[in-house]
């Protein structure tokens, strides 16, 4: 029994030095890393926060539109004799597009001008007859019956000249269908119809179609809080716009001229259509692109969006105050580009962190690099 008992004193003399032991080494190390993480300078990028002029804008996706399109269908039943336009090319007003067989129009309108001329022929001798009749019946030499029926054959005439006039002059226009030009300046889509084929003008699909590219209609939709703005905007002409094409790198600039006089209950959304010049072809018909409405310019800080931190009590920045890292606070109200807009939080020319901050925490010292202005 003393034996038993003398073992179990060992085990737990031995069970306290190895706690003691282990928990000295935890302790030294700990206090290692408190230490090493105090002393540890962590390199970041800086951007120093700006005030600026900053434009209030609202990005939306839009659609082009022409101003005016115009498809091409024939007027008259008849075949292609010529088609005068590459596809796709540019054509102006009055360019001469199609030409159609006018030769059954051209043998009408010689028949009825052989009309015409029979009728004058006639109504020159029945007014001949009214003259002799006149004549006659001053002297009694013939009843009064027959100078009024010499008139009334000079006005059958006559009517009949006009029927036959406006027969006429109605070929001619017909013929003038023959020959089809540009009604407006724009660009030509592919023909429809060859040389050789036969149109009707019962026919559905247009031989081609004209979309006129300068200038176009860029329509798009904003939610109906920020009609006041853009009212207001459109009252002191500050509303400018500028559509932001897929794969290009030019941007296109316009105005906005017109505000749909309707919201539309199901999304509450408004249709708002700008004009753009678009001089050189930017925009293209049909195109979907991104929309940049600008209301006004207002005095505002700036800092770079990389800058903004997010977390569970909001965005903050780290601010860098003698090379020691500060977490502040701010509030964000809006981006522009790759600007964010801080409403409160920084007053401009503070010192933010850009790049590096998952290694920041409150009062991290930090060696600042590659200095810049944001927006610059």
């Amino acid at each position: 029994m003393t034996k038993r008992k003398w073992l179990f004193g060992v085990a737990a003399l031995a069970l306290i030095g190895i706690a003691l032991l282990v928990r000295g080494f935890w302790t030294s190390d700990g206090a290692a890393a408190r230490s090493q993480a105090a002393g540890r300078v962590v390199p970041v990028e800086v951007a120093t926060a700006l005030r600026k002029a900053v434009p209030v804008r609202i990005e939306s996706l839009g659609n082009v539109t022409p101003i005016a399109s115009v498809a091409i269908k024939p007027r008259v039943d008849t075949s292609i004799t010529a088609v005068h336009f590459r596809d796709g090319a540019e054509v102006k007003q009055g360019d001469l597009l199609f030409t159609l067989d006018g030769r059954a129009i051209e043998a009408q309108i010689a028949q009825t001008e052989g009309m015409v001329a029979r009728d004058k022929a006639q109504l020159a001798g029945a007014e001949r007859d009214v003259a002799r009749y006149t004549d006659l019946v001053a002297k009694s030499a013939t009843p009064v019956v027959n100078l009024d029926n010499a008139k009334t054959q000079a006005e059958v005439y006559q009517a009949a000249i006009k029927s036959d006039q406006g027969l006429l002059d109605n070929l001619k226009v017909q013929l003038s269908y023959c020959t089809i030009t540009a009604p407006i300046t724009g660009r030509i889509s592919a023909a429809a119809v060859k040389v050789g084929n036969f149109v009707r003008q019962a026919d559905l699909p247009p031989m081609a179609t004209i979309n006129q590219m300068a200038p176009v209609y860029v329509s798009f939709t904003v939610p109906q809080k920020v009609l006041p703005e853009i009212r207001q905007a459109l009252a002191a002409e500050t509303a400018t716009i500028e559509a932001v094409i897929p794969g290009e790198q030019k941007h296109a600039s316009g105005q906005v001229t017109m505000i749909e006089n309707t919201v539309d209950q199901a999304t509450g959304m408004a249709t708002v259509r700008a004009t753009m010049p678009n001089e050189g072809e930017v925009l293209w018909p049909g195109t979907l692109v991104t929309t940049e409405l600008t209301l006004r310019i207002e005095q505002a800080v700036v800092v770079p969006s990389n800058a903004v931190q997010v977390s569970q009590t909001g965005s903050f920045v780290f601010v860098i105050n003698d090379n020691v890292a500060k977490v502040q606070p701010v509030k964000v109200e809006r981006t522009a580009g790759d600007l964010s807009v801080i409403s409160s939080g920084l007053n401009g020319g503070e010192t933010v962190v850009t790049d590096g901050q998952l290694l920041l925490s409150n009062g991290t010292r930090v060696n600042p690099r590659n200095a810049k202005v944001a927006g610059s």
